[in-house]
C-alpha cells in the first residue's frame, strides 16, 4: 500500500524531504548530477523570498535550495571552490537527514552526502540474451562498442566475442 507523506499537500517548487521519500519507497539510492548551480535573487522559497543558491539537477527532479551546510559540503566535493560557477556536472548522493533544524523545531531535511557515490555499471555477459542481442546489433550498426559501454561493462573477452561473433556473420 503507497502512503503519501503530510508534507506533500504544502506544494513545493523545490526538493525537499517529502520527494526523497517517495523516491526511497521506489528503492532509488538518490544519486544525481547536479547540472549546475544559480545564486538567485529574490526567490521565494518555503513561504519567503530571499536570495538563494539553488541547484539543478540533469535528472527529471525538482531543483534543491543549497542551505549552508549543503553548499559546503559541494564546495568539497568541487575540489573545494567556493563558486557555485565550478559547481557544475556533480554526481551527489542526497539523504534524509531527521535532525536537521528549523527555528529551533527538529524538521528533518535533505542533505548531500560528503564523499561521491561510487556508481558501477550493470556487466553484461552472454548470459542475458535480449541485452545481449542490443549489443551485438549496436556494434553492427555503430561498428562499435562506445555507446553499449557508456551503459554497460564488458570484459574484454566479451568484447572479443561481440567482435568475431559479428564479423563472422
Amino acid at each position: 500500500m503507497s502512503k503519501t507523506h503530510f508534507r506533500k499537500v504544502f506544494k513545493s517548487d523545490h526538493l525537499g524531504q517529502a520527494d526523497l521519500e517517495d523516491f526511497n519507497e521506489e528503492g532509488s539510492r538518490l544519486i544525481f548530477t547536479i547540472s549546475h548551480v544559480n545564486q538567485e535573487n529574490d526567490v521565494a522559497v518555503a513561504g519567503r523570498k530571499g536570495n538563494f543558491n539553488i541547484a539543478y539537477f540533469k535528472e527529471k527532479i525538482k531543483p534543491l535550495v543549497l542551505n549552508a551546510t549543503n553548499s559546503k559540503v559541494m564546495k568539497g566535493l568541487c575540489g573545494g571552490s567556493p563558486f557555485v560557477e565550478d559547481w557544475q556536472n556533480v554526481l551527489v548522493q542526497l539523504y534524509i537527514d531527521p535532525s536537521v533544524k528549523m527555528k529551533g523545531e527538529m524538521v528533518g531535511g535533505v542533505r548531500i552526502r560528503t564523499k561521491t557515490p561510487v556508481v558501477t555499471k550493470p556487466v553484461l555477459t552472454p548470459d542475458e540474451p535480449a541485452m545481449w542481442q542490443s549489443a551485438l546489433d549496436a556494434y553492427k550498426r555503430d561498428g562499435s562498442l562506445e555507446k553499449v559501454l557508456s551503459r554497460r561493462s564488458i570484459s574484454d573477452a566479451h568484447q572479443k566475442l561481440i567482435k568475431d561473433t559479428c564479423d563472422a556473420e
